[in-house]
């Protein structure tokens, strides 16, 4: 093994992070090398840098006219410049800014500073590299995203749980979940992703939920198991009803115990209504951690990083630094948050209108861009092709057993014609399954 990650793997040392570590995990580092001497070099080499792989002139990076006309507003060290392997440290500070101003229980001791990656996906999969190695267990809540199955398991070899968000009655099956940690915990170690808003569903917890839930992952960290939490926030801040919890479980979990390693994953995309900007950001957070292992912990994500990619998206970090900030950009943002809103009000309006339909019965949902049906005595593939082929509608499959629609994507005078179709095909589908 390098030197450099059996330094690092010795700062986390007796640390729930060390312990959780995969193979490939303890493996990772980030080198001495061009990257790191290139950042010596910034700031020592008053003379002349002749470490990067950019061409120069004047100081300044060559940029095309024809791509600077593109961005006015940025300069060509924001445009087409490398940005650092962790990402550019103004968006770094700028996003931990904004994870502690919208968690506002969240200690600012009780989490690193986040590092950006290209895009929530890779930082979900630059997660399994660290924590889950071959063979090991993580659990999903079921119905979950598809790629969830494609990351842990075929790219990594690891083996999913998957635990029945929701039972017999709306909300959370709170005694499925527990009942299902409880039994991870007799192995001695945790892995769970959780997902909210969720992804097919568009389910939050609510704040009673979020306490028992959070309540029963602290009992099991007293137990001596050690406990890996994803927080997968891609839709983060879209709650819709009062009830719901309006924090991250990161903020909480980040500061529960110290065999609880939290790591929340989020970024702009939804949020800022960015999606083909491909940037999002991974913070670390647990109350065993200090500031060293924070740092040891970022240095081997930069392995990765480096290893794969070697840096995220310059112009997005640049745009997004200066986006935060502005006024009108929030003022957008919450023009916006009202569309989505009005469009889940919508849903929610034709559903109470058409109860008890003999084919579908809609899963909890409250916020997030999604809701789905359960579907009863027939395939949710076959409605699918039905709504596709005959209606000109596409929906989403999940298995045999759920449909996920995206009333985010709708307009809301579409909404009434949408649903009604898609109950016309379910009753077309279900007389012939």
């Amino acid at each position: 093994m390098n030197y450099l990650a059996d330094e690092l793997n010795s700062l986390l040392e007796g640390t729930v992070a060390g312990r959780l570590l995969s193979p490939l995990g303890r493996r990772l580092y980030f080198p001495k090398g061009i990257i790191a001497q290139g950042a010596e070099a910034k700031l020592a080499a008053h003379r002349a840098n002749a470490t990067i792989g950019m061409a120069y002139q004047q100081g300044r990076p060559l940029m095309l006219q024809a791509i600077q006309e593109q961005f006015p507003g940025l300069t060509p060290e924001e445009t087409v410049a490398y940005a650092p392997t962790a990402g550019i440290h103004g968006a770094r500070t700028a996003w931990k800014n904004h994870i502690l101003q919208h968690n506002s229980s969240l200690s600012p001791e009780n989490l690193s500073l986040p590092v950006v990656v290209p895009g929530l996906t890779a930082g979900i999969s630059y997660m399994a590299d660290l924590f889950l190695g071959e063979g090991a267990f993580i659990m999903l809540g079921s119905p979950c995203w598809d790629n969830y199955e494609l990351i842990f398991q075929e790219r990594c070899g690891g083996r999913i749980g998957e635990i029945p968000l929701f039972g017999a009655t709306w909300g959370l099956d709170m005694s499925a979940l527990k009942h299902a940690l409880e039994g991870a915990a007799e192995t001695g170690t945790v892995r769970l992703l959780l997902n909210f808003p969720n992804n097919p569903s568009g389910y939050s917890p609510t704040c009673s939920e979020a306490d028992a839930l959070l309540a029963c992952i602290r009992e099991i960290a007293q137990g001596g198991a050690d406990v890996l939490v994803l927080c997968d926030d891609a839709y983060f801040g879209f709650f819709y009803e009062a009830d719901c919890m309006q924090e991250s479980l990161f903020s909480r979990l980040a500061q529960a115990h110290q065999r609880i390693l939290a790591i929340k994953i989020d970024g702009p995309t939804k949020e800022d209504y960015v999606w083909g900007f491909r940037m999002g950001f991974i913070t670390f957070g647990s109350q065993g951690l200090q500031e060293g292992h924070y740092e040891a912990l970022v240095k081997k994500l930069m392995g990765a990083i480096r290893s794969s990619v070697s840096c995220a998206n310059t112009p997005a970090q640049s745009l997004m630094l200066k986006t935060l900030p502005d006024a009108q950009a929030s003022a957008e943002k919450e023009q916006y948050h009202t569309l989505l809103y009005k469009r889940y009000q919508r849903v929610k309006q034709f559903l109470d209108e058409h109860p008890a339909h003999p084919h579908l019965l809609p899963l909890p949902f409250n916020s997030g861009y999604f809701m789905s049906f359960r579907c009863i005595g027939m395939s949710a593939e076959a409605l699918r092709q039905e709504l596709l082929v005959k209606h000109g509608i596409g929906t989403v499959s999940f298995g045999e057993a759920y449909l996920r629609i995206a009333f985010a994507s709708i307009d809301e005078e579409q909404i009434p014609g949408v649903y009604q179709a898609i109950y016309d095909a379910a009753r077309d589908v279900g007389a012939r399954a």
